[in-house]
């Protein structure tokens, strides 16, 4: 009897414990998975993400850093730094684009010290805490630890200072033109920066406003290196201000601080409206709150807690970039200042990044899970072409003459075709065609060789434009997408056919030699000599071997004029069995891309850059999905890790994320501007994805581990299904999903021509 009665307690135990469990998980806080230093242990020479600690809201406006770097290095924050020089506000997109709208906010105690190099203070990781919502730091010369917490336009600062005759805050406005006042009777400091690294029309201003809870016992101005004693304002190409106090031990100082493109009084107004009287813990706590609800639109669970800290990592990063320029003005109307012709203007407007790299993954990612901020970059990209006459292709925060392509085709069409409405479509539409046709004011706006490609099919090898067979491939692509625009909008063929016509024209660059893309000269002859290794050239960040695949649109008509079904695969399985080899001779040195691929023990596949990420893919168009299902794991558990040297290369304003995001739910937009997500394998044994629509999708795969990480068998809604594919418009409608993983392939499945994804050529 006694047996039995513990036997019982034990149970009740057990389910007490069990049900303690659920709980906790169904409150547990998912931002706590989020490591902000993923991917900061980077240098010029390696890429091991070039990313920096964002303390930001998701697409705010401004982020805040600490900064280890001198001014105006883009590499503002690494992770090997053992000095912190200010504390940063930043909309930087890349330490290759660097930054703008910049300035920094330092504590200093002792011996008054403003220039960057004199008052920057020795720290440590381990007296660190980085997460979205919030940052702290022990400044160890000052004796003062730092603390931020963020708003969309604005953030709050607590400074604990010890007793100190000589406690001061140092505001530095950067270089290359800025102006600071100091407003002792309201303990404010008011000014604004000019810096920045890529073109915007004349009168850009980042202005700030910043209050302080404790009066000024002192305040200065300095002009470059020298400090003006009592001067209260100051215009100069560097200036900035101090301020000073005496501090008891503990003292906690704190300020609010809040920028505007527009103006000083639109910096005050951001700030009353985010700040409106809530002390620090309670701006935190609604920061962490937003963070919470936003990263929760994706579950997962019955991973490793390293997964789950790597996956909830590269979400993070998906929720920044393009980041918000748009502001409210006083009657709550959205206005921006616009950065293509210099005037505040009504409606959206947003900034930071590069469509050659983002329309791959990150804005099909948006189009499922965030479709309504989208609808608002939808917006803001009409009001780039009536404002600037062009769309960009890389905004930072107008137009940046980098990259090729003319992809803002691809991020135009696939949210209209994946459901968003409700925008300016057809000043879109007009906007598309316009930069289709015409060359623009920069190579990397519009379209470079745009004569020479409607003519021949293909920009030439020698006509002195530089990556030419990148940009053939990429327009060919891109006119896909006009023309699947075109389609839903109803257009009638007389205006699409011609865009449907030019998206064959990758086949002009297939040299049927080497099976692989190749330079073509004006005479219609492959340019020669040919190294399919050589990185640069007629490429872009890459070699032939990676951007022979860049053939979105059509892979089942690639496949062919490869030799077929059988041929096709060898072609892919040689990218992984290839040894890293390279030529870096139109770069005159190793670029980090290349480095990035010698040092990753896959051959010549180059995850670290974007050209080739949709490739592994690619087997599920030629019947051996099970390849896919191997190196996506592959990949994911080689590539990616929540730690500083994280990532395998750049992460790319949230495309590097978005790939391991979406591989990691089991399927992606290999083709956007299509209505489908290929097949690979889930990482984890349940994801959730809480739609925007209030629908769910549920990927049940509970026999999912380590070494079953094949799909043995697929059902959609309760039935066997056979395809590598599925579509968007029906996971909007909610779906469960439900997978029997293996260790073994499946290599039945997925093998049937009626089972591949898309292609262009085989449209009946």
């Amino acid at each position: 009897m006694k047996h039995f009665f513990l036997f019982n307690v034990m149970i009740a135990f057990f389910f007490l414990n069990q049900a303690s469990a659920q709980k906790a998980l169904a409150e547990e806080d998912v931002v706590a998975y989020v490591n902000p230093l993923m991917g900061t242990q980077s240098k010029i020479d390696l890429s091991n993400g070039n990313t920096y600690p964002a303390i930001a809201l998701p697409w705010g406006m401004n982020f805040w850093t600490p900064q280890t770097g001198k001014m105006g290095d883009g590499w503002q924050y690494t992770y090997d730094a053992d000095k912190i020089r200010g504390f940063k506000q930043t909309h930087q997109p890349s330490p290759w684009m660097n930054d703008y709208g910049q300035f920094s906010i330092m504590p200093v105690t002792g011996k008054l010290k403003f220039k960057e190099d004199d008052r920057a203070s020795w720290f440590s990781h381990k007296s660190e805490t980085v997460t979205p919502y919030y940052y702290s730091v022990y400044l160890a010369d000052a004796d003062v630890s730092t603390e931020i917490t963020p708003t969309e336009r604005a953030a709050q600062f607590r400074f604990t200072f010890p007793k100190s005759e000589e406690s001061y805050v140092v505001v530095d406005a950067f270089d290359k033109g800025s102006y600071v006042k100091i407003i002792p009777a309201e303990r404010k400091i008011v000014g604004y920066s000019t810096k920045h690294a890529h073109g915007t029309p004349k009168n850009f201003k980042n202005y700030f406003v910043i209050y302080f809870d404790k009066a000024f016992a002192s305040a200065n101005t300095f002009k470059g290196n020298d400090l003006l004693n009592d001067v209260l304002e100051q215009t100069a190409d560097h200036t900035g201000a101090v301020i000073g106090f005496k501090t008891t031990k503990a003292e906690r100082v704190n300020l609010k601080v809040a920028s505007s493109f527009i103006s000083i009084e639109q910096a005050e107004l951001n700030l009353k409206r985010e700040l409106t009287g809530d002390n620090f813990e309670q701006t935190k706590a609604r920061a962490k709150s937003i963070w919470n609800k936003t990263l929760s639109r994706l579950t997962v669970e019955g991973g490793t807690l390293d997964q789950k800290r790597t996956f909830y990592s590269c979400l993070y990063r998906t929720l920044f970039f393009p980041n918000k320029l748009y502001e409210l003005d006083a009657s709550n109307k959205v206005v921006h200042w616009s950065p293509y012709n210099g005037n505040v203007l009504p409606g959206y407007m947003f900034g930071g990044t590069g469509f050659w790299d983002t329309f791959r993954a990150l804005y099909p990612f948006l189009n499922l899970m965030y479709p309504a901020i989208n609808k608002e970059m939808q917006e803001g990209l009409a009001n780039d072409y009536k404002e600037g006459g062009w769309l960009p292709e890389w905004s930072s925060p107008g137009y940046a003459n980098i990259m090729v392509g003319n992809n803002s085709a691809a991020v135009v069409a696939d949210a209209y075709i994946k459901g968003l409405r409700g925008y300016d479509v057809n000043t879109l539409w007009e906007a598309v065609k316009h930069g289709a046709n015409n060359e623009g004011p920069m190579t990397a706006v519009g379209r470079a060789g745009v004569k020479y490609y409607n003519e021949l099919g293909y920009v030439p090898y020698d006509v002195n434009i530089n990556e030419n067979a990148a940009r053939t491939l990429e327009y060919a692509y891109d006119d896909f997408a006009i023309y699947q625009l075109g389609r839903a909008l109803g257009k009638p063929a007389a205006e699409i056919e011609v865009y449907k016509n030019r998206a064959m024209n990758y086949k002009k660059l297939f040299d049927p030699a080497s099976g692989l893309m190749r330079g073509k000269n004006k005479d219609g002859k492959f340019q020669s000599p040919f190294n399919p290794f050589k990185w640069g050239d007629a490429f872009t960040e890459g070699n032939s071997w990676h951007y022979s695949w860049s053939v979105f649109q059509d892979i089942d008509g690639l496949s062919r004029l490869m030799g077929g079904k059988n041929k096709f695969i060898e072609k892919l399985d040689s990218v992984f069995t290839l040894p890293p080899v390279y030529d870096d001779s139109y770069y005159g040195g190793t670029i980090h891309e290349i480095r990035e691929m010698q040092i990753a023990n896959m051959g010549q596949y180059a995850h670290g850059n974007q050209p080739i990420q949709h490739m592994i893919y690619l087997y599920n168009y030629a019947g051996q999905p099970w390849k896919t299902q191997y190196w996506a794991r592959e990949t994911m558990n080689r590539m990616y890790k929540a730690t500083p040297d994280g990532y395998c290369g750049d992460e790319d304003n949230g495309q590097t994320s978005a790939w391991y995001v979406f591989s990691a739910l089991g399927f992606y937009p290999v083709t956007p501007a299509v209505d489908q997500y290929v097949l690979g394998a889930p990482l984890f044994k349940k994801v959730t994805l809480n739609l925007e629509n209030g629908k769910k999708v549920i990927i049940n795969a509970s026999s999912n581990s380590a070494s079953n990480k094949y799909i043995k068998a697929f059902k959609y809604n309760g039935r066997l299904y056979g395809k590598n594919w599925i579509s968007h418009a029906s996971l909007m409608k909610g779906a469960t999903i439900d997978i029997d993983m293996s260790d073994q392939p499946n290599t039945l499945r997925g093998t049937k021509q009626e089972d591949f994804p898309y292609s262009i050529s085989a449209e009946k």
